[in-house]
């Protein structure tokens, strides 16, 4: 039996599709916007702030490990609703949202933790995932491409676990853009058009890579195509690529790069 704690994004409705093809027993909780996965009938609402509920669920479903897949929002904590167990586990996610979703995460892996419950990687049963080592597209970076994502590697690795940058645009080894919390797509938006960058997404070093892989999918590449980009750097093992087959033909059709490193 695996537990699915299931956001927003297309790559919660993967795992979930993955899961029922190995014909895996699964519960799901439920924490995206709007209850998308409702009809499932192994499907549970339950609010974040009810951890007492959640971890009775885990343990009556006789479950040692869950991932976490989907995007999930930070709560609005002030009208969270607790349950005892919420009500002494809250202020440690409250102190942890202070300082970034990366604390959040490891706040709740720490309590799941606590209470015998393992927290697998959210590609654990989807490994083809992940892209390994080398250029996926006709194209590959010149010698200033390499100067960039030197500068890129150096700063993640300089950037600490808790920090929210998980992605940069990089030119001629200068760093245009950093990734806000409202993600990649806000920070690519505010760049000028045909600005000549590579968008590079890396772990940060010492980073939890259970549940907040560094991701990209075709719309990555739209951006990437609308905004002028040279191309895009990802970890090896360590990435997220959806929709890989549509993504490299996208690359192929606008010139981009996918350099795996």
């Amino acid at each position: 039996m695996i537990g699915l704690f299931l956001g927003d994004t297309d790559f919660s409705e993967i795992v979930l599709s993955k899961i029922k093809k190995l014909n895996k027993k699964y519960f799901i909780i439920d924490f995206s916007k709007k209850n998308k996965f409702q009809k499932d009938k192994n499907s549970f609402r339950i609010s974040i702030g009810k951890f007492g509920t959640i971890i009775n669920l885990i343990k009556q479903k006789k479950c040692k490990k869950v991932l976490f897949a989907g995007k999930i929002l930070k709560p609005n904590f002030s009208s969270l609703r607790l349950d005892l167990k919420g009500i002494y586990y809250m202020p440690s996610v409250i102190r942890a949202a202070k300082i970034g979703d990366a604390a959040i995460i490891k706040s709740i892996i720490k309590i799941l933790n606590n209470e015998g419950i393992k927290v697998i990687s959210s590609i654990f049963f989807n490994p083809e995932l992940s892209l390994r080592r080398g250029n996926y597209s006709k194209f590959k970076p010149n010698k200033l491409d390499i100067i960039s994502i030197k500068k890129g590697k150096a700063y993640f690795n300089k950037t600490k676990s808790l920090d929210h940058v998980q992605a940069i645009v990089v030119k001629d080894g200068k760093i245009l853009a950093k990734e806000g919390r409202e993600g990649t797509k806000k920070m690519l938006s505010e760049l000028k058009k045909n600005s000549d960058g590579i968008l590079i997404k890396l772990p940060k070093k010492k980073q939890d890579l259970r549940m907040d892989l560094p991701t990209v999918g075709l719309q990555t590449f739209k951006d990437i195509k609308k905004y002028g980009l040279r191309g895009v750097v990802l970890q090896s093992k360590k990435n997220i690529f959806l929709d890989k087959i549509k993504c490299i033909k996208f690359a192929n059709k606008n010139k981009i790069f996918i350099n795996i490193i």
